[in-house]
């Protein structure tokens, strides 16, 4: 297989960036002491970690599921970011047991699965349909890459290594392997990180082969259903997760409908999706290949033009956790779960290294401030797997649903978990997706408190941003260097801010949307120790509109300010709030709340809705509606759910 790298980015990593003070050192924080505690908590009262013993008997009090290695996987990748950071004897320590349990385990061919190695033994790689082993292997690649770059710990990497080399055993091209591909994505981007470490190409190769064979004829799918001695055609899973509802096809719940080089629409399960077109990016990127970047840009501008929330969720239905059609876009019933948010995010970040185009820093941003970090209560303990845009309690109350994953208040763990850990690990990981570097350019994507040591041409500098982001638009930059080094650096001018103002040590620097690249701002110059560049990004009270095809927002706004969405409670704002019409006409007033869900800036708004007193008995009458004014209070999405079950609205009529 022959490559040529496209011209990319690269990421500075996150042991290079610091939070010392800011609303990402409070969330790293809290993740550190609290949620990574919890979790663990968790992955033993549930029986994932006594599972790695491969000791599980019937009748014992646990048992192994399919995808449970997946959730230990990243835990330890979470805990790997932290400890890249700061020493942590305890999370160190319980890394260093699992990964002693798991290489001792581990059988002398290299295979490790937890559920194939107890509940399922003798059926190892017969059903990569349903089961889950190369999303898992995945999982662990990722961990072992995680820990071995941040402690430089060998163990867990050769682990691996000899479980990956097992795999390529197994899968490919060659007679006598098996020519598929798992059912479940993520595998994909894992090799891609684990060859990058190595630099063993077998690695991407095979992350390709996984990629190009996907959907291709005759159907691997159907192929191991008849080697399972089973016919494909009443095969209840896929009549449950395709056929039944899936007018793309046979197997669109898991892309594998069609080649991913003729997929045009984002379809099936939203985190399969997610997981799969990152990898795509992956590879488009290391081999140079333009046709699965094609692919990858069609997907792109189907995701966020026509199947996006406004929160940067995706996978609009619960049945199958998966995207419907264009602007099918709900609020109350909407699924949106937390892990296909933080699977945008990679995709985002990986499309950014190669195209160096803001729309995706912009996606990246407004995904990470709305539909992510909803995922995670304040207290950093209890999670959202679903995120919806309108609450209506009684639907829960009154058992209109009783599924876990959907309800409007935050849980301490779930049967299928994949969500919190993932929380975790993208928040120890986040200072990876600030900036990139070329050999001559700094792009710098996401503005929070921070800094940054790297060097640019082999000149070694320093960028000290202060900034009360996302609550202010004001951004300070610090250069500090031995030397003076001249780059360019790219300042990235958020879609939602119109009138830019940049200063150069104080002095205006003036420029017009025509000197932007791609929604960059390019300033070239020889760089000094003690030069300051100021940006203001004003952040306007905005109220933005749906597409008018998006049926379920017709005559409504929502309201955002910088990059982040607001929403009405009824803890603030009274019942009936799919009843109150916003007057965007009035001021609103932005104040900073202290006291309020850890220190916000809240929306002051004015509203109306009609009068209950001429409904008294009626349900419906012909009547010309009485209106009372009312005070409404907008506080940021991502704060919902934190004290009062309640009513909740993102759309909100409006005049």
């Amino acid at each position: 297989m022959s490559a040529t790298r496209m011209s990319v980015l690269n990421p500075i990593s996150y042991k290079h960036v610091d939070f010392p003070q800011g609303f990402w050192k409070q969330r790293q924080e809290l993740n550190h002491s609290v949620t990574l505690k919890a979790e663990y908590e968790q992955l033993e009262k549930t029986g994932r970690v006594a599972s790695l013993s491969h000791q599980w008997k019937e009748g014992d009090w646990y048992k192994p599921h399919h995808y449970w290695d997946s959730d230990i996987a990243k835990w330890i990748e979470a805990a790997a970011y932290v400890l890249g950071k700061q020493e942590d004897r305890d999370i160190e320590e319980k890394v260093d047991n699992l990964v002693d349990l798991m290489c001792s385990r581990q059988m002398e061919d290299g295979y490790f699965n937890t559920y194939f190695s107890t509940v399922g033994k003798g059926k190892r790689w017969t059903n990569v349909y349903v089961m889950h082993e190369l999303y898992c292997a995945g999982h662990l690649i990722e961990a072992a890459v995680a820990y071995y770059e941040a402690t430089g710990k060998e163990a867990f990497l050769s682990m691996m290594r000899r479980y990956t080399d097992h795999i390529l055993t197994i899968f490919g091209p060659e007679e006598g392997k098996i020519h598929g591909y798992p059912g479940h994505e993520e595998i994909e981007l894992a090799l891609v990180k684990l060859y990058r470490v190595t630099n063993h190409r077998p690695y991407l190769e095979l992350a390709a082969y996984f990629i190009n064979g996907r959907g291709t004829q005759p159907h691997f799918f159907e192929r191991e259903a008849v080697g399972r001695g089973e016919d494909p055609d009443k095969n209840p899973l896929r009549d449950i997760l395709n056929r039944n509802y899936l007018s793309e096809g046979h197997y669109a719940s898991y892309q594998a409908h069609k080649p991913v080089r003729e997929q045009t629409e984002a379809v099936g399960h939203a985190v399969r999706a997610m997981y799969l077109y990152t990898a795509m990016a992956d590879v488009a990127g290391e081999l140079g290949d333009e046709s699965l970047l094609q692919a990858c840009r069609n997907l792109w501008k189907n995701v966020t033009k026509a199947r996006m929330s406004i929160t940067g969720g995706v996978g609009t239905l619960e049945f199958g956790e998966r995207f419907t059609f264009d602007y099918d876009l709900p609020n109350e019933s909407v699924y949106n779960e937390t892990c296909a948010s933080i699977g945008l995010i990679f995709w985002a970040h990986r499309m950014l290294q190669i195209e160096k185009d803001s729309v995706y820093a912009d996606v990246m941003e407004q995904t990470l401030y709305n539909g992510v970090i909803s995922g995670i209560s304040l207290t950093g303990d209890h999670f959202f797997y679903s995120n919806h845009l309108a609450c209506q309690p009684e639907l829960y109350t009154h058992n209109v649903s009783r599924n876990p994953r959907l309800l409007p208040e935050r849980q301490s763990w779930f049967e299928v978990s994949c969500c919190p850990p993932n929380l975790a690990r993208l928040t120890a990981s986040l200072g990876q997706y600030l900036y990139s570097t070329t050999e001559e350019d700094l792009y710098v994507h996401l503005y929070t408190a921070n800094t940054v040591k790297n060097s640019i041409g082999g000149k070694a500098f320093e960028l000290k941003t202060t900034t009360n982001y996302p609550w202010d638009g004001k951004v300070n930059f610090s250069f500090v260097s031995d030397e003076p080094i001249s780059f360019t650096l790219y300042a990235r001018i958020p879609a939602w801010c119109k009138q830019p103002r940049v200063s150069i040590n104080k002095k205006p620097y003036t420029f017009t949307d025509k000197d932007l690249v791609k929604g960059y701002l390019p300033i070239e110059r020889t760089w000094k120790s003690g030069d300051e560049l100021d940006l203001d990004l004003p952040m306007g009270v905005r109220y933005i509109q749906a597409h008018p095809a998006v049926r379920h927002n017709t005559g409504r706004v929502a309201v955002a300010r910088g990059p982040m969405m607001y929403c009405f409670e009824e803890v603030d704002n009274g019942k009936r709030l799919q009843d109150v019409v916003l007057n965007t006409h009035a001021n609103a007033e932005v104040v900073w709340k202290d006291d309020l869900l850890g220190g916000v800036q809240v929306i002051k708004l004015k509203g109306a809705s009609r009068s209950l007193s001429q409904w008294e008995d009626v349900l419906y009458q012909e009547v010309e509606p009485e209106w009372e004014e009312r005070s409404l209070t907008a506080i940021p999405y991502f704060t919902w759910s934190n004290r009062a079950l309640g009513e909740m609205i993102v759309w909100i009529r409006n005049t």
